[in-house]
């Protein structure tokens, strides 16, 4: 895993200015449905990978409350404000109120692929850190809604 000072909102900033184009190119000649099925993909892809990259570089094994610990790299910067609900090794609840993140999409013309960007990647990051934690979310303030509902699980081993 490559580690960078850069708060993570700059990081998905530069992607975006980088993607933006390309998209736009795959839009014109393959149609948008396509254009976002491709992207879609290879987002998954690397968050997996990503994911997959901070569970090797930790020292201890992986779990539901170490990988809660990386929301902090998330929040730098005040780019996301957060309603803690539940906060237990097998089960971690919280609600978004505030995403810089879909503010920053939408000022940048983004705002029909910011949820391909940035919220497509929770649950396949997490897959990649720990195959055992998922993530169950059923709205994002990227889609319209007032919050993102985060709420994280751990399964055990049968």
């Amino acid at each position: 895993m490559s580690k960078t000072d850069l708060p993570i909102l700059e990081q998905r900033r530069i992607e975006a200015n980088i993607i933006k184009p390309i998209y736009e190119e795959m839009v014109m000649e393959l149609g948008a449905a396509k254009a976002g099925s491709i992207l879609k993909s290879a987002i998954v892809k690397n968050a997996i990978a990503h994911g997959q990259a901070y569970a090797e570089a930790q020292t201890e094994p992986t779990s539901l409350s170490s990988f809660h610990e990386l929301l902090e790299q998330w929040k730098a910067g005040g780019a996301l404000e957060v309603e803690m609900l539940h906060e237990s090794e097998q089960k971690i609840d919280y609600n978004i109120t505030r995403c810089r993140f879909a503010e920053m999409y939408r000022e940048m013309g983004l705002a029909d692929i910011g949820h391909i960007l940035s919220c497509g990647r929770d649950g396949t990051f997490c897959t990649g850190y720990d195959p055992k934690i998922k993530l169950e979310r059923t709205q994002t303030i990227m889609q319209g809604s007032s919050h993102c509902d985060f709420r994280y699980s751990y399964e055990q081993d049968s």
